[in-house]
């Protein structure tokens, strides 16, 4: 284990780095840590500063199947010496690639519509809730991330206070059994968040929005990963499908092997009407998209001239194709269960001695520790885990955080993360909760 080495930065080649970055980029451009990390190369689940230090990479999902994986690296540089243009010439890669996609869902999502973001993928998912319903109105959770497009931030209440500034979206409060909603449980719990929905679709319809549906992640990544209560999902996709609306989920975080299942939705027992994707579906490339029921495809290309230059592009499929290769042929699903198995288990063993710790939740190779400075009131530990992410770095770990409180680690390594790594983290961990004296 790497001991934690302070840095100042201002003295440093990163001072001129930083000012040149605020110059030309803004100040408020976001980095992450109190001291940003000059990285400059990257491989497997390791990343390598401009001084030759490596960091245990434990938070990026974009290199789902490991940085500059050889077989990505080769499949990008070889389309890219063949051809690389935009969609609207006949090419076999991007057909090869939907096949391959689509055969990973169940079979009534059978069609895709192919962006570059997560952003314009739920985008395009939205123009395709609202052309088949009529309705414009949306629902989303309140603590959600969505995409920056002016669209999809209308969406993103977690920098929004929880609410949305649209008049055509309302936010409902996302299940969480840790922190439940009026301290309710079980079935009475789903009562009172259908009851939520209920009021908010009737208000989209009273005030003239109409409705169109229901976009969530499946696991609520943004959310902090709650435990859901049991049948929460199948009943808001009945409630969501009787006031005619569709289910869209986006599998941005949650898909591609990350909980050890291929998608997210498996967990939610729910088979959505869109799915969106985004971020690892290249691992680092630009690749993103949509895959719905055909009909609903269909008649969103009979009305709207959709086209998007660059996806669908052969590399950028070119690279999908290989990552779908990697994530079967080294059996990623299986490693991340095997892996966050032993992770969980090493958690819960230091959440049995240090108090810090109040609730330990994942699945697959995706976590979510809540921090609490009092377990049985639950108090958010913000600060705290601010200094924990920041110390984990200091010492070689890379996490980060999130919540409503920023009390809550978020750890979601590349799918090749070992037993060996989740070790290395769970020791830094350790000596980070002990170096706080708690």
């Amino acid at each position: 284990m790497q001991e934690a080495i302070k840095t100042d930065l201002s003295a440093t080649p990163e001072a001129a780095l930083l000012a040149r970055r605020h110059r030309l980029l803004g100040k408020a451009a976001p980095l992450f840590y109190d001291t940003p990390l000059h990285i400059v190369r990257a491989e497997g689940v390791w990343i390598y500063d401009a001084h030759g230090r490596a960091y245990l990479d434990a938070y990026n999902n974009v290199p789902v199947v490991g940085h500059c994986h050889p077989r990505v690296v080769n499949a990008i540089a070889s389309q890219a010496a063949r051809l690389n243009v935009h969609s609207r010439y006949l090419h076999e890669t991007v057909l090869d690639y939907v096949e391959r996609l689509t055969a990973t869902f169940d079979g009534s999502l059978d069609m895709a519509v192919l962006t570059c973001t997560g952003s314009e993928a739920n985008d395009v998912a939205l123009q395709l809730a609202r052309q088949h319903s009529g309705g414009r109105g949306i629902l989303c959770t309140n603590l959600t991330y969505h995409g920056n497009t002016t669209a999809v931030s209308a969406l993103s209440t977690l920098f929004s206070g929880g609410r949305s500034r649209s008049p055509e979206v309302r936010a409902v409060t996302f299940p969480d059994c840790y922190r439940p909603l009026n301290g309710l449980s079980g079935e009475t719990l789903i009562d009172a968040h259908l009851d939520e929905i209920r009021e908010a679709i009737a208000s989209l319809k009273d005030e003239g929005a109409g409705f169109a549906g229901m976009l969530a992640c499946p696991i609520f990544a943004n959310e902090g990963l709650p435990t859901v209560p049991v049948g929460y999902w199948p009943r808001v996709a009945q409630l969501v499908r009787e006031a005619g609306g569709l289910l869209i989920f986006d599998e941005v975080q949650a898909g591609f092997g990350r909980t050890g299942n291929m998608w997210g939705q498996q967990l939610a027992g729910v088979v959505p009407d869109i799915v969106t994707l985004g971020k690892p579906m290249g691992n680092g490339h630009p690749v993103a998209g949509v895959v719905a029921r055909g009909a609903l495809i269909e008649a969103f290309r009979d009305e709207v001239m959709y086209f998007n230059t660059f996806g669908a592009n052969p590399v950028s499929c070119a690279a999908a194709l290989a990552v779908l290769d990697v994530i079967a042929e080294e059996g990623l699903p299986g490693n991340a269960r095997a892996t966050g198995q032993h992770l969980a288990d090493g958690m819960r063993a230091l959440q049995a001695r240090h108090p810090l710790i109040g609730d330990v939740r994942g699945q697959g190779l995706f976590f979510a520790i809540e921090l609490v400075t009092d377990r049985e009131a639950k108090t958010p530990a913000g600060q705290i885990a601010k200094r924990v992410v920041n110390d984990m770095k200091e010492r070689g770990v890379l996490i980060s955080r999130v919540g409503q409180f920023d009390n809550i680690l978020k750890i979601r390594p590349p799918l090749p993360f070992s037993t060996s790594h989740a070790d290395q983290l769970l020791s830094t961990f350790d000596a980070c909760l002990t170096a706080l004296g708690e």
